[in-house]
């Protein structure tokens, strides 16, 4: 397909090419969902493998503070990453004290591999209000955990939880302090899912000048939520400011309403020229994930959903057919849809349904290779159009047979 028949106003064309790293929470933030199955240990090794051949840079593998049945889990994932040779490397969440962090080191120095702690702390005025912190407290706790895991010799990125409603004088106090402790990442975390995409920008802008003031050199990542529906622009609008690691999880799981979908954020990222990625087995990480947490794919999720590439309307499925015609399988892929189906390993299609055209019924013939007389095209047609849904292959098979 020529590529001067889309004109992009979105500009990804001039898109810089720039490091832009990615961290999976699907094995921790993604289960704290009050609708998932816990996966058993084995299905969470086949998703650390979907992760891994996704090329995601990190995986956050657990809270081993929660106790030993955590501990047990996190040590196999990470005795996996080590012992298949795994390009993905494994970090876990830690609350802000000493007795989160040790299980950390631990397991770190049993299963050979470096593990990098997450170590979070609230941070708003709500959460101060309500737990009756101090903001002296928060800096002890900072600077003892961060300094402990640094002699632990663990790489540290330092959460702050509900930054985007923290107040500026708080977050610099809290992020310098973790930074001269020896924090090598800081992450902004959107924990309620409060942020516009102006407000996204606006606090990583902000924390860079603190990393900066600190002499610089210390990562930002962006936790994102979706309890406002703006995870995925929050998300682009944190890289955009500075941020340097997203977070996601498969199929957006988490808490609430759950957290920045992964998979549509790879999706993005290809598109928009960002990162250059194999998303064949995109399909199989989500269904998989659905599968073994109990979290069904809405037939209209996008990109992995049912129907993200199917269509029985007459004027969109003629539209494609054309394209099928002129043997063009990127105009195909671009006429009646944003992303491309092939980039995911699958194709567009076209139903029989009550907005169909006959067009739609002779296509979907045609594809199966299947030759009917105008008489029986009418009959499935007058099928389509009395009917109150999309026909199944059985219903049109039936009326072949008549």
């Amino acid at each position: 397909m020529n590529d001067a028949l889309i004109y992009d106003w979105n500009g990804t064309r001039e898109t810089s090419r720039r490091t832009v790293l990615l961290d999976d929470e699907t094995l921790r933030d993604g289960l704290q969902s009050p609708s998932v199955r816990c996966p058993t240990i084995d299905e969470k090794l086949r998703i650390l493998h979907l992760i891994d051949t996704l090329g995601i840079d990190t995986a956050n593998i657990g809270l081993p503070g929660a106790g030993p049945h955590v501990v047990a889990d996190v040590e196999r994932l990470a005795r996996e990453i080590a012992s298949a040779r795994l390009h993905v490397k494994a970090n876990c969440a830690a609350r802000t004290v000493v007795a989160d962090i040790q299980p950390i080191a631990e397991i770190s120095q049993r299963a050979g591999i470096p593990i990098e702690c997450c170590a979070f702390i609230g941070s708003s005025p709500l959460r101060q209000y309500a737990e009756g912190w101090s903001i002296d407290q928060l800096l002890k706790l900072t600077e003892d955990a961060i300094t402990f895991a640094v002699r632990e010799g663990l790489q540290v990125m330092y959460v702050t939880e509900d930054t985007t409603r923290a107040e500026p004088e708080t977050l610099r106090r809290l992020y310098s302090t973790a930074i001269r402790a020896g924090a090598s990442r800081v992450c902004v975390a959107d924990t309620v899912g409060h942020a516009t995409p102006r407000g996204a920008a606006a606090v990583v802008r902000f924390i860079g000048e603190v990393v900066e003031e600190c002499g610089g050199g210390v990562g930002i990542d962006w936790h994102g939520h979706r309890d406002r529906d703006f995870a995925i622009s929050n998300t682009l609008a944190a890289l955009e400011a500075g941020a340097t690691r997203l977070h996601g999880a498969a199929i957006g799981i988490g808490e609430r309403v759950g957290n920045t979908p992964m998979d549509t954020l790879l999706v993005n990222l290809v598109l928009m020229g960002y990162i250059e990625r194999d998303l064949s087995t995109l399909g199989e990480y989500c269904e998989v994930v659905s599968s073994v947490t109990g979290v069904p794919i809405p037939a209209n999720y996008p990109v992995v959903g049912r129907d993200a590439f199917r269509t029985a309307t007459g004027v969109h499925a003629a539209a494609v057919i054309k394209a099928f015609r002129k043997n063009d399988m990127a105009l195909v892929d671009a006429v009646y849809s944003g992303v491309p189906a092939s980039i995911v390993g699958r194709e567009q299609e076209i139903e029989v349904g009550p907005m169909s055209g006959k067009s739609n019924v002779l296509f979907w013939l045609e594809r199966r290779g299947i030759q009917a007389d105008e008489a029986t095209v009418d009959r499935i047609f007058a099928k389509a159009k009395a009917s109150s849904s999309v026909l199944s292959e059985q219903e049109i098979r039936m009326e072949l047979l008549k």
